[in-house]
């Protein structure tokens, strides 16, 4: 399998200026191809292959005079800037047809100079040696090895990000590392205020660096905004507001990646639930905490170290009712308030914490059945025996219990039956 190694790197005042040059031509190599083939799409011609636009916009642009300057830039980055763009439009065909997975692909588009500015280098464009890496017209560059090599690259990516941080990331064949067979399986439910709950109890707290720093944003953001565009001091602020980002960013990924890579370890199953992760962020009120949270980014994480360390990891539906299950009897029950972190089952008597009893839930979905009775056992309490049992309880909370009434005698605002009980200080019953 494949993965990638990155690498901070240190080049000196003339290596930058090269490095903007080159960053600069494969932009505009991308840019002119990407006009071109949108204008034969208005015409209603044929779009050009990849190798007629490497033909017209890198070979006969260098004898151009407005082109000639691509020749000062080595040749492999601006050619692989052109397979790019022709891969972009092979995954935009293929999800037009319904060929591909996942959601729909987007036409490519124009980039600019104020994005992330990266080339990449073919084996022919570069050399490894043991303290520096020199790329073709470029020179050789100053290396942090933060961890060594396991095999020679295959390639190597540019990379120059909004914060002016310059990175080597190299592509390498590795083998997978298969970790010796435990005996563990974990469910795990993601949330808010607890980043993780496992299905063993145990609760993992997120960083959330934004929220401990909204203050500093505000601030940053708010002197952005009255620089005048263009000018040195709105350049100077831009990179503040730059670095603050990605501070947080290196701060979250670095959180995400311990914690993926010590569940994988410890486990020889893991079971995550399926979040609709982009419909939850359009709530205006959650989009800041769950954005902040980066639940994606640690699926993504867990799946690619499960491959590696031959672990299996398993999906479950977004659909099963993991908070509204009684992970002891399996009784399913009415939904339940975000404020409601504590219920009591009223089919088995059994008290839960919401997301401990998710968690397990998601564990036994994902086909393990660890749970104190195996959702086997022979007590099940029906329904007319529960109803009185809810309403001692509003006798004891000092609450005038509700007017409305379902079929059997249960309160129609318990929903499905009303087999949960909520503790909360706001004495609220859903």
């Amino acid at each position: 399998m494949k993965a990638r190694f990155k690498y901070r790197m240190y080049p000196t005042p003339g290596q930058k200026y090269r490095l903007a040059k080159l960053f600069g031509c494969v932009r505009v190599v991308w840019n002119d191809s990407l006009a071109c083939c949108q204008e034969n799409y208005k015409s209603g011609e044929k779009k050009p292959t990849n190798s007629e636009l490497q033909k017209l916009f890198i070979t006969q642009a260098k004898n151009t005079e407005d082109r000639e300057w691509l020749s000062e830039v080595s040749v492999v980055p601006l050619q692989q800037s052109l397979n790019d763009l022709n891969q972009a439009y092979q995954n935009l065909f293929t999800s037009t047809k319904g060929q591909r997975k996942g959601r729909p692909v987007k036409p490519p588009k124009f980039k600019t100079r104020k994005s992330k500015q990266t080339a990449r280098f073919t084996l022919r464009g570069f050399k490894v040696y043991q303290e520096k890496v020199y790329l073709a017209k470029i020179g050789k560059l100053k290396v942090v090895w933060s961890r060594p090599l396991p095999n020679p690259p295959s390639s190597v990516t540019v990379i120059k990000d909004s914060a002016n941080r310059y990175f080597l990331s190299f592509v390498v064949e590795i083998q997978p590392e298969t970790l010796p067979k435990t005996d563990s399986s974990v469910g795990i439910d993601l949330g808010i205020k607890t980043f993780a709950t496992f299905s063993n109890g145990q609760k993992i707290d997120a960083p959330k660096p934004l929220k401990k720093r909204i203050n500093n944003c505000r601030k940053l953001s708010k002197s952005l905004s009255k620089k005048t565009r263009g000018s040195k001091r709105y350049e100077k602020a831009r990179i503040r507001v730059a670095k603050f980002q990605a501070k947080l960013k290196d701060t979250r990924t670095d959180f995400l990646h311990k914690l993926s890579t010590k569940i994988i370890r410890e486990n020889q199953t893991v079971v995550l639930e399926d979040l609709n992760v982009s419909g939850m962020v359009r709530n205006r009120k959650l989009s800041r905490a769950i954005s902040d949270l980066g639940w994606r980014q640690f699926r993504t994480f867990l799946e690619g170290k499960a491959e590696k360390y031959g672990r299996d990891f398993r999906v479950i539906s977004r659909w099963e009712p993991t908070s509204q299950t009684c992970s002891s009897c399996g009784f399913k029950g009415g939904k339940l308030d975000l404020q409601v972190r504590e219920w009591e089952c009223l089919n088995c008597g059994a008290k839960h914490d919401r997301d401990e009893n998710a968690a397990i839930n998601i564990l036994v979905a994902g086909g393990h059945s660890e749970t104190k009775n195996g959702r086997g056992g022979k007590r099940k309490t029906n329904v007319k025996v529960a109803a009185p049992y809810v309403s001692d309880s509003y006798a004891k909370q000092n609450v005038n219990p509700p007017k409305s009434y379902g079929s059997v005698g249960i309160p129609a605002s318990l929903g499905r039956g009303g087999c949960q009980k909520p503790y909360s200080e706001k004495d609220s019953l859903i």
